[in-house]
């Protein structure tokens, strides 16, 4: 497949381009600093802007899927910066009419308990809740759209580097925890599911989660 990835050179980006490309997608990776990736069968790097919307539709057009790893970690109003991507991408998507949009989720807003997400819990950490409250807010736009064919996963609590072992477990809008109460994925096999995902979907205008 031709698919245009968002955020091709972050933390879970980089993840999704290098499962992308071993399975041999094309892949246009759109980023902000191309020369930050190493050139790799099957890649096209491009200098992109979220924030302009019609260079970004420009750029999307033409492809099978796109990819949004989005992330706003960096700025200072996270939340702001964060809606304000995310609603460039939606608007680009549209403009483009690419046939599938997957996201790049947050366990933020995964429920804990019954009616009570992870993010509004007291010890949630403050420095992702701005990253947080974005995700939550870019999932209500979503189930609101009728336009596009999107799907968004959410990851586990914690993510971080680790093996792609190919092993894990699927759900909804709950967290998912193991035997310990933790809840944890690698950023290799986060990737391993969103590529299953893109090739074979089973969450057409869905959330879905994932976790050891």
């Amino acid at each position: 497949m031709k698919i245009a990835l968002i955020g091709a050179s972050g933390f879970i980006g980089s993840g999704l381009l290098a499962e992308a490309l071993s399975r041999g997608h094309q892949v246009t990776a759109l980023v902000g600093r191309p020369e930050r990736l190493e050139p790799a069968a099957g890649l096209t790097a491009l200098a992109t802007d979220v924030m302009d919307p019609a260079r970004l539709a420009v750029q999307l057009a033409g492809h099978d899927a796109v990819i949004s790893a989005f992330s706003g970690h960096a700025q200072e109003d996270v939340r702001a910066y964060y809606n304000r991507g995310i609603d460039a991408i939606l608007a680009a998507s549209k403009q483009a009419g690419v046939p599938r949009l997957l996201m790049v989720g947050g366990a933020g807003s995964l429920e804990v308990a019954p009616g009570v997400q992870m993010v509004d819990t007291p010890d949630f950490p403050a420095q992702w809740k701005g990253t947080a409250l974005g995700a939550r807010d870019t999932l209500e736009k979503l189930r609101q759209e009728s336009a596009l064919d999107w799907t968004l996963l959410s990851p586990a609590a914690m993510i971080a580097p680790g093996p792609r072992t190919g092993q894990f477990r699927l759900g909804g809008d709950q967290l998912l925890t193991d035997a310990n109460g933790d809840s944890k994925i690698s950023v290799a096999d986060y990737a391993v599911a969103m590529i299953d995902e893109l090739e074979r979907p089973a969450h057409s205008r869905q959330r879905f989660s994932i976790a050891y």
